[in-house]
């Protein structure tokens, strides 16, 4: 899937990224009996801060990238798809596109953490190089943080 529409989150897709992201992850609520960290973060705070990336298509808002700039690394802090595209390669190319964006900033490595228990999230990072670096709970979740070399 190319990524034509990626740009810059403004104030006005508050509104849509706000929707977007509980239907992304809103079934993993009964799962993990708790809400998944994206469903908790402030995104006018997000937007406001340039961190935000979404792809819209014909004034809709189908996925999101949030990334945020650390000492040693690029955190990709979120990827959020729209369910109705789940399985088209969305999610995988802005993976890529994240990394590309690393690179260019001049990182030497990209850093994602995912619940612990989103095992098939971490399965498709670790095919697309990632590894495992440390376990922790951050904000009451069980979070498994990997990295890859860029």
């Amino acid at each position: 899937m190319t990524i034509a529409g990626l740009r810059p989150a403004s104030p006005g897709d508050r509104p849509a990224i706000e929707a977007l992201v509980p239907a992304a992850y809103g079934p993993y609520v009964a799962e993990f009996g708790q809400c998944p960290g994206p469903m908790q973060d402030d995104y006018g705070a997000l937007v406001a801060a340039h961190r935000v990336q979404v792809v819209e298509r014909a004034g809709h808002i189908l996925g999101l990238l949030v990334l945020i700039p650390q000492p040693d690394a690029l955190l990709l802090d979120n990827i959020a798809v729209a369910p109705a595209l789940h399985g088209q390669g969305l999610g995988r190319t802005l993976l890529t596109r994240a990394e590309a964006q690393a690179r260019a900033l001049g990182h030497t490595r990209i850093r994602l953490y995912t619940h612990e228990k989103m095992t098939r999230n971490r399965r498709i990072y670790a095919a697309a190089g990632y590894h495992e670096t440390h376990r922790v709970t951050e904000r009451g979740l069980p979070r498994v943080y990997m990295e890859k070399p860029l």
